[in-house]
């Protein structure tokens, strides 16, 4: 069909043409590329065959990043949405990938930070490792929701790993987290830790260590040495997001301890003007966030932590750059001055 066609046809057919050109765009956004296959690999916790998505570059030359991403809470290593855009940059750089399971949907015990599903994450690493040429000095892990509560987990249980962990919106008081659900909702996060852990932590010590034991906090002190980058939206916890932005400021300050961490009063005035104390305003030019520009961050030499205009979301340039610029060993590259755009 030629333009002078196309014009003559009734105006609601061009746009249902369009909304349908839409529509199938915004699909193959959301879905993972062919060229990522499902891929078992044995963990190391229980000799179970793993699940997970892999991308592998044919060609490459010499040792390439490898790429640790990780699914959400309500979610499963299949999960797509915004995760295919891992594998996008992935493709886009001939950087290795793997979407492990880690024991899927945070409503049993085995999934929710447990010790089977850390390992899991060990081994996909070991895996990796044991099969393509990665480069042991650029090995990343990125989460958002509770990927990024596993992400953080992950930075203080196994810290030796990590060239870069960017963590995007993750629960780091997994008690705290219950008792907020229980409050302001969505009560069904409640009970799926209750499940997780065996029940409510005010009725028995023993569940109450559950709570602690998969908690980030618990485990964030031995943090300091892995590249950290902690993130969050200014507007989560509110109405239509899930974790007060305050679980970001805890674990920052679990990392850096000291001088470094932020008062309880700013904290308190953070979470409830969502105004930044004068004392720490700054201007923060950082262009790869978009319209989701920094509003407030706080750094050391291995840790940041920033809150952004926004909610309960990743913004995939702003973590993937990040990471790109890491180096195990070596402190941390704060600024993005040449961004790589999502193709």
């Amino acid at each position: 069909m030629n333009n002078k066609q196309l014009l003559r046809l009734p105006t609601t057919i061009l746009l249902l043409v369009s909304l349908l050109g839409s529509i199938l765009t915004v699909e193959a956004q959301n879905r993972w590329s062919r060229k990522i296959k499902e891929t078992y690999y044995p963990s190391s916790a229980d000799n179970s065959e793993q699940p997970s998505l892999v991308y592998a570059p044919k060609k490459v030359e010499g040792k390439r990043p490898l790429l640790v991403a990780l699914h959400t809470w309500s979610s499963d290593f299949q999960q797509e949405g915004g995760q295919p855009l891992f594998g996008d940059w992935c493709i886009q750089n001939d950087w290795f990938m793997i979407h492990p399971n880690f024991r899927g949907k945070n409503r049993t015990p085995k999934a929710l930070g447990s010790d089977l599903a850390v390992a899991d994450i060990v081994s996909a690493v070991e895996y990796m490792k044991a099969n393509y040429p990665i480069d042991e000095d650029r090995i990343y892990l990125c989460g958002v929701s509770g990927g990024g509560h596993m992400s953080l987990l992950m930075a203080g249980r196994h810290p030796e790993i990590w060239a870069g962990v960017s963590a995007w919106c993750g629960m780091t008081d997994i008690q705290a987290w219950w008792e907020e659900k229980l409050e302001d909702g969505p009560e069904r996060y409640a009970k799926e830790i209750e499940k997780a852990c065996g029940g409510k932590p005010d009725k028995d010590p023993k569940v109450a260590e559950q709570y602690r034991l998969r908690s980030p906090l618990t485990y964030l002190s031995k943090a300091g040495t892995v590249n950290l980058d902690i993130n969050d939206g200014i507007d989560d916890g509110r109405k239509g997001n899930s974790v007060p932005f305050t679980h970001a400021l805890y674990a920052f300050n679990r990392v850096v301890a000291g001088t470094d961490a932020l008062s309880q009063e700013d904290i308190d005035y953070l979470y409830k003007t969502r105004k930044i104390p004068e004392h720490l305003q700054s201007t923060i030019k950082e262009p790869v966030y978009g319209r989701k520009y920094p509003i407030f961050r706080k750094s050391t030499d291995t840790c940041r932590v920033t809150l952004f205009k926004g909610g309960h979301e990743i913004i995939h340039e702003a973590a993937l750059n990040w990471l790109n610029l890491q180096r195990k060993g070596q402190p941390s590259v704060w600024s993005v001055e040449d961004p790589i755009k999502l193709r």
